[in-house]
């Protein structure tokens, strides 16, 4: 099993407690509140909380809390990042950037820029700073403090930093993506997604295990049900600090042009009941109820498929796997509960192709026109609406990645996001500007298809986001689709539909522009995920009205780092 081992502790008068991989322990520091940076020292892993001004020494194996600087706290409140070069600590704090001596821990002014400071990292001579507000990282002097140069930072939110040799590591957080750079040209060479949000700091560290572990920390606000016995109401929804530290995993296949980082081993079950509905009039008989499986993808590994409440038949549609149930009779009183379970391996992935990478992709070959430069799924293509937006949105760009990143900027700029009962055609809700999933793909779909960009609809659930919360079932609230697009000469790469949408007019976030992080469960690329059908055609219902879908999943526990 992927699961920790008992181990008998070291100290009798304690039970035995699990032992840990340190590439998969997350570090639970105690007492902080928020954490905004961390740094490798010669002596320990060193943290800073931006709310309590704490300069933090954390134990990674047991999570021991030192503060280093219990009569300077003030002067260290709401930094942004933290950096360490030989015997001096670094950070920023407002639009400023300090540094003081690790013994004295009396900060000295290094330089101030005219909008605020994030992410510091210091190698020997030079200095990185990176700033939001200008969209760059900032190249200084240690000696002088006169900036030298400047790269244009390569997400859309603030973004700590770290420097690994000939490296310099980004987190963004709103991007919620690691880059690897080029420290002397600013070149990305790769990124990775991160498997929580909100990261606010990285670095390299030398475990006491030997291990060089990127240790990356995560600082945001859950929400939880507050029991407070003194209401008339106990049970009130409320937010408390998260913060913690965990490991990110990374492996880059220059080959392949793809990168992963961390990833889990679910299980994922999903499951009918047949309950009509009362006003449904249904008597149909020799039913053959199918439903799209797991794919294997560079992302995804299927361990093992099983039934559930009856058996199934496995059927090939268009290189796709599909179960495929035979239930003898359905009457409006008939109760049945049948589907699959899947074990699955679930990775984070970022497809690394680039503008200049594709410029002499070959053609679209005529049989991939035919079938994915169609309407074959009420697009409504041949509308002006539709027609207009299709021109509008790409303008005279001419590069495949371009014009799908322009269409789908395009899409965010009139669409908000909102939940329907049904999905109406891409123009109706292009004209109203609010849209479901559903829906937004609707319109990427059409828009791309017209403009000469084969694509497909690919789903469908996500697992709840909550990677710490393991062996505990865990049920979507809904289900979910987004798109595939079709480079020549490379193949299918994923475009999430609208969850980027994050920040109003944008910048938008590119971090599941060919990416998509470990929550998502794929199948159904270009068929329909279900469908319901009897030798006679007699079967004149919908599958929503003759049935319950029941979606479950369970982290069973993270994977090792990939190889």
């Amino acid at each position: 099993m992927l699961l920790d081992n008992p181990a008998a502790s070291a100290n009798p008068s304690r039970p035995a407690i699990a032992s840990f991989d340190p590439q998969r322990r997350t570090v639970r520091p105690i007492g902080v509140y928020a954490l905004q940076g961390i740094a490798a020292a010669s002596d320990g892993l060193l943290a800073i909380d931006s709310v309590r001004g704490y300069l933090l020494k954390i134990d990674c194996t047991n999570d021991n809390t030192t503060v280093l600087n219990p009569q300077q706290v003030r002067s260290f409140l709401d930094a942004n990042s933290l950096a360490v070069w030989e015997d001096t600590i670094w950070f920023t704090q407002g639009h400023q950037v300090f540094w003081c001596q690790r013994d004295r821990l009396e900060p000295q002014h290094f330089t101030t820029l005219a909008y605020p400071a994030d992410g510091v990292a210091v190698w020997q001579s030079t200095v990185y700073v990176s700033c939001q507000k200008a969209g760059y990282i900032l190249i200084f002097d240690r000696a002088t403090a006169r900036q030298i140069t400047r790269f244009a930072a390569p997400g859309v939110g603030q973004e700590n930093l770290t420097v690994r040799e000939e490296e310099l590591w980004v987190c963004d957080r709103v991007e919620q993506t690691v880059y690897c750079m080029d420290r002397a040209t600013g070149d990305v060479r790769f990124s990775v997604l991160t498997p929580f949000d909100s990261p606010t700091g990285l670095t390299f560290f030398s475990h006491p295990s030997g291990e060089e572990i990127l240790y990356v920390c995560y600082a945001s606000e859950e929400a939880y049900i507050r029991d407070d016995p003194n209401s008339p109401d106990p049970y009130q929804l409320t937010f408390r600090d998260r913060t913690f530290i965990h490991p990110l995993h990374f492996h880059y296949d220059a080959d392949r042009r793809l990168a992963l980082s961390n990833g889990y081993l679910i299980e994922m079950s999903y499951v009918e009941e047949v309950a009509p509905l009362e006003d449904v009039e249904v008597d149909a008989q020799e039913i053959e109820w199918r439903i799209a499986l797991p794919a294997e993808t560079d992302r995804q590994k299927v361990k093992s498929i099983e039934a559930i409440g009856i058996p199934f038949t496995e059927e090939i549609e268009d290189g796709q796997r599909v179960a495929v149930f035979k239930i003898d009779r359905i009457t409006a009183n008939s109760g049945w509960l049948f589907g699959w379970k899947a074990l699955l391996e679930v990775r984070g992935i970022k497809y690394q192709l680039t503008p200049r990478d594709v410029e002499k992709a070959p053609a679209l070959s005529p049989a991939f026109q035919r079938r994915y430069l169609v309407d074959d799924d009420e697009l409504a293509m041949d509308t002006p609406t539709i027609q207009e937006a299709a021109q509008i949105a790409i303008g005279t760009e001419t590069n495949i990645l371009r014009k799908i990143l322009k269409i789908r900027n395009y899409v965010y700029d009139r669409l908000s996001y909102g939940i329907k009962p049904y999905i109406d055609p891409p123009d109706v809700a292009l004209e109203r500007g609010v849209g479901s999933c559903g829906e937004y793909v609707g319109i990427l779909l059409a828009l791309a298809r017209l403009n000469g960009i084969a694509c497909r609809t690919v789903g469908r659930y996500k697992c709840p986001p909550y990677a710490d919360r393991q062996n505990i079932p865990l049920q979507p609230d809904f289900n979910h689709v987004w798109i595939e697009f079709y480079v020549p000469g490379f193949g299918w790469l994923p475009m999430e539909s609208n969850v980027d949408d994050v920040v109003e007019g944008g910048p938008y976030p590119t971090r599941f522009f060919m990416g998509l992080p470990w929550i998502h469960a794929e199948m159904s690329k270009g068929i329909s995920f279900e469908g319901a059908e009897t030798p006679n055609h007699s079967l004149d219902v919908s599958i929503g009205e003759l049935a319950i879908n029941h979606v479950r999943f369970t982290i069973l526990g993270e994977l090792p780092p990939p190889a």
